[in-house]
């Protein structure tokens, strides 16, 4: 599962008052495993979490610290998928990891509709198309996102130092994402949220 996490820019509506310890005694790999599952029958791409911490708790790779500290468990979860952009929030758990598999265990319900027949066109899903569009792609197309990013590392003279099509295949697209990756994280001297975000959307659309 390819997603990246980025600091809540916006909680959608109260924070919940009377949290309450979870009934999950599930390591952090297998709630992994049961939302990466859910979100392939989705067919999930340009996946986002977002946590309350800072820019400076969350790694070059898109990750958080090992000692970053939540300021509140919140966590949304917002992604492209086969029924359009979805959108998943819940805080009701004291622990950010618990609130994940609530949202892995939600999904799995939901997928559930499906086998008697209820639905037809995943109308269980429509609810949750709240997909802010700072958070969706922004590119057309592979190729768009590629020739971004080749438009983003050039020499000293401004020619790009990769062509797009090697960034399609494959072939440099690790080269190029960590140096774009190095740049835009805000950490850097002239880092920048909105391009770092824009760099995974770009990377994660290559990928697809």
């Amino acid at each position: 599962m390819d997603f990246t996490f980025r600091p809540i820019d916006k909680w959608p509506g109260e924070l919940t008052n009377g949290r309450r310890s979870s009934p999950f005694r599930t390591p952090w790999g297998r709630t992994l495993d049961l939302l990466d599952r859910e979100l392939g029958f989705l067919q999930a791409r340009n996946i986002v979490f977002q946590v309350a911490m800072h820019e400076s708790d969350i790694r070059l790779d898109g990750r958080p610290r090992a000692r970053a500290v939540a300021s509140h468990p919140g966590v949304i979860i917002a992604f492209d998928s086969r029924y359009g952009p979805l959108k998943y929030a819940t805080d009701v758990f004291w622990h950010w990891e618990d609130n994940v598999r609530a949202i892995a265990l939600g999904l799995e319900a939901l997928r559930k509709v499906d086998r008697y027949g209820i639905t037809k066109r995943g109308e269980q899903y429509t609810g949750w198309k709240q997909l802010p569009q700072h958070a969706s792609n922004g590119f057309a197309t592979a190729d768009d996102a590629a020739a971004w990013m080749v438009s983003e590392i050039t020499d000293d003279y401004g020619r790009p130092m990769y062509d797009a099509s090697d960034l399609i295949t494959g072939g440099h697209l690790v080269d190029a994402y960590r140096h774009l990756a190095a740049r835009f994280h805000p950490d850097s001297p002239a880092g920048s949220h909105d391009q770092f975000v824009k760099l995974q959307q770009a990377k994660a659309l290559i990928e697809a």
